[in-house]
């Protein structure tokens, strides 16, 4: 079967979707262009068509409305977009971080493209980490992704990954919602962004005071099971009962001890270890046909989406 993912780099460990090529720490954005498949750009391209009848010869012609956008490198074409379509080219995606990196202390850890070159991303290590009892170690992060076919708006986006099991988490709270959206129909400007998402300790120490509080809110079974029952309505909805029920056992499996950092005193029998199951469930157990498909649902698609619901559903308990 096909994958999703055209190329990826990192530094360090191996990243919880175990996939890359892996990189010595402080490389130039250079180096990070060739290996994580970013050294391409981005053309553009008239549409155009055959027109023809079965007594004539067929003669093109263009549709102005309509432009395609195709690979500089291999010509393969990406999607058919709007003339008023603002393409964002891998070369930004990493030039963002320049500054970053070279001043601010930021580190970038993965960064590559899925989907042919359809979608693009980059994740840097702000620096800012906090610790809950158990020695429960979460680091911030800053992604950004865009995509060119539609299914994406350019996104900067502030993320935590918990240390002990890698699970990633959107830091999405409140009017504050870590992230900043360029839609493609306005021209990306890199020091915009930052301005707007506010890359400083506020955003971060807010996520973790929440969390602190899901650690100390302790959990019965009846209360737990609610909640998943709330998180997994959609798809309640959506799919067979037995299905809904597997998963809901699945996580309720992973809260009761057998989650990575499910035994720590942050998440025993805490909101805190209840949000985590349902992270780690959607990260690492979910069923997906690769798992590159299972690293674009859980940070872009439907796995995304219920992380953001399981959040919410918990913070819930503590307001």
């Amino acid at each position: 079967m096909a994958h999703l993912l055209e190329k990826m780099a990192y530094v360090g460990d191996v990243p919880w979707h175990g996939i890359g090529n892996q990189l010595s720490a402080n490389q130039p954005i250079e180096v990070w262009a060739e290996q994580a498949g970013m050294n391409w750009c981005i053309r553009e391209s008239p549409v155009s068509f055959m027109t023809s009848d079965a007594d004539s010869v067929g003669t093109f012609a263009s549709f102005p409305e309509n432009k395609v956008l195709f690979r500089s490198d291999t010509k393969t074409p990406l999607s058919v977009v709007s003339q008023r379509f603002q393409v964002v080219q891998p070369s930004e995606i990493l030039e963002f971080y320049r500054d970053l990196t070279e001043v601010s202390g930021f580190k970038l850890e993965t960064a590559g493209v899925l989907k042919g070159g359809r979608k693009i991303w980059a994740l840097a290590r702000t620096g800012q980490s906090s610790t809950l009892k158990g020695n429960d170690v979460s680091n911030a992060y800053v992604l950004l992704a865009t995509a060119c076919d539609g299914t994406l708006a350019t996104t900067a986006q502030f993320t935590s990954i918990r240390v002990v099991c890698n699970n990633t988490l959107a830091v999405a709270l409140g009017a504050s919602s870590g992230a900043v959206k360029v839609r493609h129909n306005t021209a990306f400007d890199a020091q915009s962004v930052k301005r707007q998402l506010g890359i400083s300790v506020s955003t971060w120490n807010t996520f973790m005071y929440h969390m602190k509080g899901l650690s100390e809110r302790k959990v019965k079974s009846h209360e737990a099971m609610n909640y998943l029952a709330r998180v997994f309505s959609d798809e309640t909805k959506a799919g067979s009962d037995n299905a809904s029920d597997r998963t809901m056992a699945k996580v309720m499996t992973l809260f009761d001890g057998h989650g990575r950092g499910a035994e720590l005193a942050s998440s025993k029998g805490t909101a805190f270890g209840l949000l985590n199951s349902v992270t780690e469930f959607i990260d690492h157990d979910r069923r997906a046909r690769s798992t590159d498909h299972r690293l674009e649902s859980a940070w872009f698609g439907q796995g995304a989406a219920l992380k953001e619901r399981a959040l919410d559903q918990a913070l819930m308990m503590i307001s």
